[in-house]
């Protein structure tokens, strides 16, 4: 004999309740994502074909000498060159360093608002414009390099192995981790039918597992690393080729650090 109540049509209907920051949450964990990943695809302009370790040491040069630099004239003809940088990315690329190299320089802005109505007008906009340079310079670089090609042309410079394998490793994790919280989201936007009075409890959790599973990861990969013999020393295996746009990217960044000693000691 079934149960007469089995017959019985299920009326519950659950309280509705918004996963605005749950959603919010994913959608920002999953752009961050895809920009990683988008470093992988093969692009057919210019810029992104440029050899990558010449990139890398000239983006590395202009920071330190913009960092050294107190003329106006030199730090205006880097802010030229970074926009015409960026003027030859495409479209989406394009949009997302201008928006973050005005936001960031918005903050700083209202933080020198102080030392401006003090009279240190001149010194305030000059650095507020290196700051402009470095953060489009940065993002150029991020955005038409592979981090695989960035880490490998890290070693051609000398860099050492320690910092290398620190970025490579943090670069690889942060994917692996981001993938592993957004399943914990998904997880946690489906257990929460109706209204779930614990849901900022459970990000917490979310918060702690995945602390747990970053530390478990870590062990297994050292054991991993140590079991094929990897003693922290990278080797590299890189064909150094050089373009005509790389002689072009060459001469015009020389010239950059010509105007810089001009500008600045004579």
């Amino acid at each position: 004999m079934i149960e007469e109540w089995l017959f019985v049509k299920d009326e519950y209907i659950p309280e509705k309740e918004s996963n605005k920051f749950i959603d919010k949450s994913i959608i920002s964990i999953l752009k961050v994502l895809s920009r990683i990943r988008r470093g992988g695809i093969k692009r057919h302009k210019l810029v992104y074909s440029l050899n990558p370790a010449l990139k890398v040491f000239f983006t590395i040069l202009n920071l330190v000498l913009l960092s050294l630099s107190r003329s106006f004239i030199y730090v205006l003809v880097m802010n030229v060159y970074a926009f015409v940088n960026i003027l030859l990315l495409d479209t989406e690329e394009r949009n997302n360093i201008l928006v973050i190299s005005l936001i960031i320089p918005l903050f700083t802005l209202i933080m020198l608002i102080p030392s401006m109505l003090r009279g240190n007008i001149v010194n305030n906009l000059l650095l507020l414009q290196k700051i402009i340079v470095n953060i489009i310079l940065v993002n150029y670089l991020s955005y038409t390099t592979k981090w695989n090609h960035i880490t490998k042309s890290l070693k051609l410079l000398f860099i050492p192995d320690l910092f290398i394998w620190v970025m490579e490793i943090t670069i690889k994790y942060i994917v692996l981790l981001g993938e592993y919280s957004v399943n914990l989201l998904y997880a946690l936007k489906i257990r929460s039918v109706g209204r779930n009075h614990d849901k900022y409890n459970s990000l917490s959790r979310i918060i702690g597992n995945l602390f747990l599973k970053s530390k478990q990861m870590s062990e297994e990969m050292f054991s991993a690393m140590e079991c094929r013999g990897f003693v922290g020393e990278y080797t590299i295996q890189m064909k150094f080729s050089f373009k005509k746009a790389d002689l072009l990217y060459c001469i015009v960044n020389i010239s950059l650090v010509g105007i810089f000693l001009v500008t600045n000691y004579l």
